[in-house]
């Protein structure tokens, strides 16, 4: 493996959590208390398939995030208590 693959596989994995931490700091900000940002993120994850039904192509902008918070919001309410 050449080094220009493997530094770019160490930004991939740098970016993935950091994307991470941004998708816990979204739900924290929406309501989610600290101790269920775990379970939130999972619940989030999960939540994609029910909310768009596999017609997404892809495509997650800010409104389809605020969807699936609000589809958790309103279903696993839970996490925000």
């Amino acid at each position: 493996m050449s080094s220009e693959v493997s530094e770019l596989k160490s930004e991939i994995e740098d970016l993935t959590i950091h994307l991470a931490d941004m998708l816990e700091a979204v739900l924290y900000y929406a309501g989610v208390k600290e101790k269920n940002l775990e379970k939130a993120v999972k619940a989030y994850i999960e939540a994609l398939d029910e909310v768009f039904d596999d017609e997404e192509d892809g495509d997650m902008g800010y409104r389809e995030m605020v969807e699936v918070i609000d589809f958790l919001k309103k279903n696993k309410s839970e996490l925000f208590a």
